[in-house]
């Protein structure tokens, strides 16, 4: 495995920070080509609640996460991630305007552009990949789960054989891939999860997102939760679950998040979720032993 922060500073030889970026797009569930409700977890945002646009240009969100990084970063360089709904799903016209804006500022290095698989037609891919020769382009994909009864229940509104399609042709373009799988999915097992998990790591992409099932105020989700149709895992047993997902991923990918942290002012469950910071150290902690116990393991083998 190998963590975002590593690759960053090899790729870019710093820490490099993302800007998220809300460009007014839409969602094929959301406007009534598949269905208006979205997906069951998504929220009012399209996922985009660290990117709220306010009617901004790219260029001025751009200068806002600037500012708010100041703090953190001097010289920062940086990566625009168009984040909220589907970053693809619109007249190519429109879409190079926007990627181009991006990729305009000096200290933006590269560019990442959260999709679905069923919006990425052809012209699109060839425009990505001229983009690509000028700065990188990554395109994250929301599979979430490979099992067809999940993805009808999380109203997906797409079959896993769109999403291998779409692999293909991005990496025949260039493109680097990272898929987004969501952990605690309801009516899934813990192998089922980790089946989703291999068949990304198998799948030849260049990363993966881990995501930890929040419910968020407002969404589909919320209402089925409070019925009692389901439970969210409990944060050791989250913990437990990524550090055996982690395990099944070939050494040479990504890992791009291992939790992923929900709006704490809209976050109804788990709430231990919202301490990002214990999540993380209990993840590190957990992945620390594994791999000690696998290194005695190899040992003893080897005596």
């Amino acid at each position: 495995m190998i963590t975002l922060n590593q690759y960053l500073r090899e790729r870019f030889g710093q820490k490099v920070y993302k800007i998220a970026v809300d460009a007014g797009f839409t969602c094929p569930n959301r406007d009534g080509t598949l269905d208006t409700r979205g997906c069951i977890f998504c929220s009012g945002a399209g996922s985009g609640e660290f990117a709220p646009g306010d009617g901004l240009s790219v260029t001025e969100q751009l200068k806002r996460g600037r500012r708010l990084l100041e703090g953190k970063i001097k010289d920062g360089r940086y990566i625009a991630y168009f984040q909220a709904f589907t970053n693809t799903y619109g007249p190519a016209d429109r879409l190079l305007a926007l990627y181009e804006e991006a990729m305009a500022a000096p200290d933006i290095v590269a560019i990442s552009i959260a999709t679905r698989p069923d919006c990425l037609p052809q012209p699109v891919v060839e425009l990505l990949a001229e983009l690509n020769k000028r700065k990188p382009v990554w395109v994250e994909l929301g599979l979430q789960t490979i099992h067809a009864h999940t993805a009808e229940y999380i109203r997906r509104g797409y079959p896993l054989s769109v999403y291998d399609d779409a692999v293909l042709s991005l990496k025949a373009a260039g493109l680097l891939v990272i898929t987004h799988v969501i952990l605690g999915l309801p009516g899934e097992t813990k192998e089922e999860m980790k089946q989703t998990v291999s068949y990304v790591g198998a799948g030849g992409v260049n990363g993966i997102k881990l995501q930890l099932l929040h419910v968020i105020r407002g969404t589909d989700l919320e209402r089925d939760y409070f019925e009692g149709k389901f439970q969210t895992m409990e944060m050791e047993e989250y913990v437990s679950l990524v550090a055996d997902c982690v395990a099944l991923l070939p050494e040479h990918m990504v890992v791009h998040r291992m939790t992923g942290d929900g709006d704490k002012r809209t976050l109804v469950a788990p709430l231990w979720s919202a301490d990002k910071k214990r999540v993380l150290n209990a993840l590190n902690a957990e992945l620390g032993q594994k791999k000690r116990e696998e290194k005695q393991e190899e040992n003893a083998a080897e005596g």
